[in-house]
């Protein structure tokens, strides 16, 4: 995994090598995880996501990934990234497998008081009961402006199939994101230093340079700027809740691109904008605590997967997944192996 799940692997640690291309990204956090599923090396892996890291190795590396609602799966034992952040969920092969490992991981724990104590529901039960009346939302504007046509073109079709499920396509407005999306960075700055207190900077030789920018930026931050950043996700999560009351799940990409490659990963480094841009369909969802689930929609010409994501209300997983498993059921995307050599 990356340095402290933040976005980059100690100078001492070797990165992993996506299996489907050996020059192209594997995604941040949950890197080793992703590459390990997508392998054949495991039947799923678990990920941490704080503003994509679930997600983005599930992309990247052609898997399906489940984030959870915050608090759905417990954080005990987990060290964390950005606690208020955090998720911890499967990512493996299929939804179906998906739905299974996250039934045994799922649930009340007494070690993590953060965990919700609703019980955690038989998520395979009824992953074959279809999409058929479901009420699915997509903002134009959010989901194709910006982004590479490729991408645009796979969620169209994507479309088109849950509509041919049974699904209803509801055109909605996404709420006001922009402003979030570049508060996340100095969120995440502050919870890292917060985490790292007892080893930062008594042990600061023992950091690669990524994480201990982040750790020295978190430790700059003052209180109003925090304050602010609350009130901008609470305004935030309210708007997306009350969206919700009229769709039952929306459609977004899992990244604004096709998957970039190492070389350009590293021009993009040297401009925080890009980053900015790759978290637009993320790190909101990590805000507001929703689940997502991640799955490959389809293959850029590079021959690389291309990704989606479906979002729900809070403790919507199994919906998700029952979705999921309809696309995937109508589609051979998620089958598809990386070409091993």
């Amino acid at each position: 995994m990356t340095e402290g799940a933040y976005t980059s692997h100690h100078p001492d640690d070797q990165a992993p090598l996506n299996p489907w291309n050996a020059n192209y990204w594997v995604g941040s956090s949950s890197s080793g995880s992703g590459v390990a599923t997508s392998a054949g090396l495991c039947y799923g892996s678990i990920g941490s996501d704080t503003g994509g890291s679930i997600r983005f190795p599930s992309a990247t590396c052609g898997l399906t990934g489940i984030k959870p609602t915050w608090g759905r799966v417990s954080r005990y034992g987990v060290f964390p990234l950005a606690d208020s952040l955090d998720h911890v969920g499967p990512m493996c092969r299929s939804a179906a497998d998906a739905a299974a490992m996250l039934g045994v991981i799922a649930g009340a724990d007494p070690n993590d008081p953060t965990a919700l104590l609703a019980p955690a529901p038989n998520y395979p039960a009824r992953i074959g009961d279809g999409v058929r009346g479901l009420r699915i939302g997509v903002d134009r504007k959010y989901v194709q402006e910006g982004i590479d046509a490729q991408v645009v073109a796979a969620l169209l079709e994507a479309e088109r199939t849950l509509a041919d499920l049974g699904a209803e396509i509801r055109e909605v407005k996404f709420p006001s994101y922009e402003k979030l999306v570049s508060q996340w960075i100095p969120m995440c700055s502050v919870e890292t230093a917060e985490a790292h207190l007892e080893t930062y900077p008594s042990r600061k030789s023992e950091y690669g340079p990524d994480l201990a920018q982040l750790i020295e930026q978190g430790r700059s931050v003052s209180g109003v700027e925090i304050a602010a950043i609350h009130h901008e996700r609470l305004k935030f999560s309210g708007s997306l809740a009350a969206l919700f009351e009229d769709i039952d799940l929306l459609l977004v990409p899992t990244m604004p691109m096709p998957i970039p490659t190492l070389a350009k990963m590293s021009e993009y480094g040297a401009d925080p904008g890009v980053l900015l841009s790759i978290l637009r369909f993320t790190a909101v969802f990590d805000f507001s605590g929703s689940p997502t689930i991640t799955l490959p929609m389809g293959m850029a010409s590079d021959q690389m997967p291309l990704s989606m994501q479906l979002v729900g209300p809070h403790l919507s997983e199994e919906v998700l997944a029952r979705a999921a498993h309809a696309f995937q059921s109508m589609t051979d995307w998620h089958t598809q192996r990386p070409p091993i050599r």
